[in-house]
């Protein structure tokens, strides 16, 4: 019986040996299938792509997408190109093919570049590249047309959609924060725009520009070495490098400005106090900062922060201007006048500045007509107060007349002007005007 025993014990060992054998063997031959499999749907695909038969490629490629976790370095390289291709295609060919096609062809590039990059094989990467681009290309293009198109809803998605294609052009999220924004979409433009805050973006652009002597017209270049070399050519003059300003000061006001439209305003005031802290010198953070507290109807409090900045841009007439504007609110007629006057001194073609010192000038007309009405049956008394209207509006007419020499376009200006001739029986002047007031309404 002992001997029985050891006898048996071989054989069950034996018996379980040549089981793993078996399944070993039936895994290789599946793997070895599935890799066949594979090479097919590959080949397939490839095929299809050249004939621009894109059902076909799509079908190929989505059955060797359900092998492909256990293909070799190799085949995968080539499925993510291929499959990169495939939806790049149809997303400019026949988008109706597939949703998204767009993205599924920047994610099977991205997958093919750091797959390469991780193996050190990068086969298939230099060719993909130029599609990469070409992709971006198209998406922006797409993005911007909706843009200029006010298709706004469109554009906050395409041109983020960019942006996620090529990372390092940050301008496009800005593009997409701002089409958001736009579209009312308060929340994915704040997103968007604290992002940018977090990378420490600035939208500093380098030009370099040079005139073509034959069209005498400015052209771009893409550097300053090909700019210089075209000038050597001796077919372009004037080379010149424009470097634009920084955009921070702007992606920190757009954050505040969508947080009082949301109804944070705490945190909006918040938000450019901090970036105030970090660049004290910022005309245009302290601007924000003081427009967000005018809309928010504190406007003391804005007048302090416009002559705030006055001391820092002293040559500013838009900052004269403004203070002029709360003070005239306030009363302060003769602060408000000569914050106007200071605003005209450093431009004259300022044709708000005399808009409202034209105004200013009219502040005493409503008494004046008051008067008027009192006195109806005294025609001595009636006849004083009118002479020093006509007065008043002597006055004030050139200071009109110049607004409108600078905005045509202001009919608030054209109807004020009528009023003033008709009582000053300019006749001419009124006609002109008259003619201006009725066109504006056909």
């Amino acid at each position: 019986m002992n001997f029985s025993k050891k006898n048996q014990e071989p054989k069950k060992m034996n018996v379980n040996f040549l089981g793993k054998k078996s399944f070993v063997m039936m895994l290789a031959l599946f793997i070895g299938l599935a890799t066949y499999a594979q090479k097919d749907e590959l080949k397939a695909a490839d095929k299809a792509l050249k004939a621009d038969d894109l059902s076909t490629a799509k079908a190929s490629i989505d059955q060797a997408e359900g092998l492909i976790a256990n293909a070799d370095a190799k085949l995968k390289a080539k499925f993510y190109f291929l499959r990169a291709k495939t939806y790049y295609d149809i997303g400019k060919k026949k988008p109706a093919l597939a949703e998204n096609a767009y993205d599924e062809a920047a994610k099977s590039f991205q997958d093919l570049i750091d797959f390469e990059k991780q193996s050190g094989k990068a086969k298939y990467t230099a060719e993909a590249q130029p599609l990469l681009n070409a992709l971006v290309s198209d998406v922006s293009n797409k993005g911007i047309k909706e843009y200029q198109d006010k298709d706004y809803a469109g554009a906050k998605k395409t041109l983020y959609q960019t942006y996620n294609l090529s990372k390092k052009d940050t301008v496009f999220l800005e593009y997409a924060a701002t089409a958001a924004y736009l579209d009312k979409d308060f929340d994915i433009s704040l997103e968007y725009f604290k992002v940018l805050k977090e990378l420490g973006y600035t939208g500093i652009a380098t030009t370099y520009s040079a005139t073509n002597i034959d069209s005498n017209a400015a052209e771009n270049f893409n550097s300053k070495s090909q700019m210089d070399l075209m000038v050597k050519t001796g077919k372009y003059k004037e080379p010149k490098v424009e470097v634009s300003e920084s955009k921070r000061a702007n992606i920190i006001k757009n954050i505040a400005l969508i947080l009082v439209e949301k109804g944070e305003t705490e945190n909006a005031i918040t938000a450019v106090q901090e970036a105030r802290k970090a660049n004290p010198k910022d005309v245009d953070l302290l601007f924000t900062e003081a427009n967000i507290l005018l809309k928010l109807g504190k406007k003391d409090e804005f007048a302090v922060l416009m002559k705030e900045a006055i001391k820092e841009d002293p040559s500013n007439p838009t900052l004269h201007f403004n203070v002029g504007v709360i003070s005239q609110e306030q009363g302060n007629l003769e602060e408000a006048k000569s914050y106007y006057e200071k605003a005209i001194e450093l431009d004259p073609n300022y044709a708000d500045a005399y808009l409202n010192m034209g105004a200013l000038v009219l502040e005493k007309d409503k008494e004046l007509v008051e008067e008027m009405n009192e006195n109806l049956s005294n025609f001595k008394k009636y006849d004083a107060i009118k002479a020093k209207q006509l007065e008043l509006y002597k006055e004030a007419l050139p200071l009109f007349e110049k607004a409108h020499g600078l905005k045509k376009d202001n009919m608030d200006v054209v109807r004020t002007l009528m009023s003033m001739y008709e009582n000053l029986e300019m006749d001419d002047k009124f006609k002109e005007m008259k003619v201006l007031w009725d066109a504006s309404k056909e």
